[in-house]
């Protein structure tokens, strides 16, 4: 396993192991065949993140009015703290 750098480390300083470790455990899975793809399923909204070249995409399936899917971006300047709490609390 890679160590995880501080929560107050931007994400551009994660090398890719640690984020997919991160991801990993915050409970996300990886698609096998688009790599840069993850799901995570929670009680109550479910999405998908796409690790892109500028920035983390955040997409939350049927979660908007009409059950329209909300996208979000994040940019890898943003720390990992911030992020975290910003995707994983929800739509």
């Amino acid at each position: 396993m890679t160590a995880l750098p501080t929560p107050e480390t931007p994400l551009y300083n994660h090398p890719l192991p640690a984020l997919e470790q991160w991801l990993t455990t915050m409970g996300c899975h990886q698609d096998r065949d688009q790599l840069n793809r993850w799901t995570i399923a929670c009680p109550t909204w479910q999405a998908e993140i796409l690790l892109e070249v500028e920035e983390v995409s955040v997409r939350y399936i049927d979660a908007g009015d009409g059950m329209k899917d909300i996208v979000r971006s994040f940019k890898y300047s943003l720390s990992r703290n911030d992020v975290e709490a910003a995707v994983f609390s929800g739509p």
